[in-house]
């Protein structure tokens, strides 16, 4: 019998979480997906050293400052992951973004414009953003320019309904994150995998955007455990970490379909104006909290990145 990860692969899109480039050799997923955390964790590969050397090299040739280096640093690492994968590469616009539109569009401009210069066209990049409404605005704009966007830190059906009517590629609901919360508001250790909050929003989600037609392709992400991952099998794209592949591959267990288009639960179409959205989130605590508390922690690990880039480029 084929194992839990082969299983897995045969009904639904396998993206490695990593920015690792020998966990994707190793893998080889359809797609990557990557954030400031990945890559900082990248600068500790040994496949990654002699990349990051010769962009800080570069850059400092070129009279560039830590933070323009870093930016470029990230495409570089994410060109080297489109020559891995057959799929797409996801790059992230700064978290300090997240709430300013132009400033968005104009970084994932900029994003798109260095791949190119590497000669990756941007149908192998998706443009990662987070989904706040300024975020999601900025998706909009890309998206009528044939820029495909993934919508990050997604926590809620209020952001899951706007990113569809904007037109978002894809959207990244973190399961992970919101059965944290609950954990901790609820007091409890956890939960079996068909009754956690995560898995049940992403499962939500799902029903919508299949029983409307939706076209955005919904990635679940975030994963605390494989019991996670097994109870959304079936869900367009998994971004999975290695850890969880490694635990999927040595698993010889059947593995059943738990989402599927034709069973889904019919849903009413519903539309999102911005005043809606802002009250749902107002409403939503897990949301809110949990959306903020990302963007805050994506900075944090971005300006680590920085000083990391701007101390070895002064060394």
């Amino acid at each position: 019998m084929a194992n839990a990860l082969d299983q897995l692969r045969e009904m639904t899109v396998v993206v490695a979480d990593t920015g690792n480039l020998e966990a994707v050799k190793k893998y080889q997923p359809v797609d990557c997906t990557t954030n400031p955390s990945l890559v900082l964790a990248a600068l500790s590969d040994d496949a990654s050293k002699e990349l990051v050397q010769a962009e800080v090299e570069k850059g400092r040739a070129a009279g560039k400052t830590a933070e323009q280096i870093t930016d470029t640093l990230t495409v570089a690492i994410g060109a080297e992951l489109s020559k891995l994968v057959p799929g797409r590469v996801s790059t992230e616009v700064d978290a300090c973004l997240s709430f300013d539109t132009d400033a968005s569009v104009k970084r994932a401009r900029d994003i798109i414009a260095d791949y190119e210069s590497r000669g990756i066209s941007k149908d192998r990049i998706l443009i990662k953003l987070a989904s706040t409404w300024e975020g999601i605005r900025a998706a909009e704009i890309l998206q009528k320019e044939g820029i495909d966007c993934n919508l990050t830190l997604l926590f809620s059906m209020a952001q899951a309904v706007a990113c569809a009517d904007a037109g978002a590629f894809l959207i990244s609901p973190f399961v992970g994150r919101i059965t944290d919360w609950y954990k901790k508001a609820e007091g409890v250790d956890g939960y079996e995998p068909n009754e956690d909050p995560g898995v049940l929003s992403v499962r939500r989600i799902y029903s919508y955007y299949k029983s409307n037609n939706i076209d955005t392709v919904v990635m679940g992400a975030s994963f605390r455990s494989v019991g996670q991952i097994k109870a959304l099998a079936g869900c367009d794209n998994l971004t999975i970490g290695p850890k969880f592949l490694d635990e999927l591959e040595n698993d010889n267990s059947t593995l059943e379909r738990a989402l599927s288009p034709d069973t889904v639960e019919a849903m009413p179409a519903v539309k999102m104006d911005e005043a809606t959205f802002r009250w749902e989130m107002n409403e939503d605590q897990m949301a809110s909290e949990k959306l903020a508390e990302g963007i805050r922690l994506f900075n944090a690990d971005h300006q680590k990145l920085i000083k990391i880039i701007g101390d070895l480029a002064s060394a």
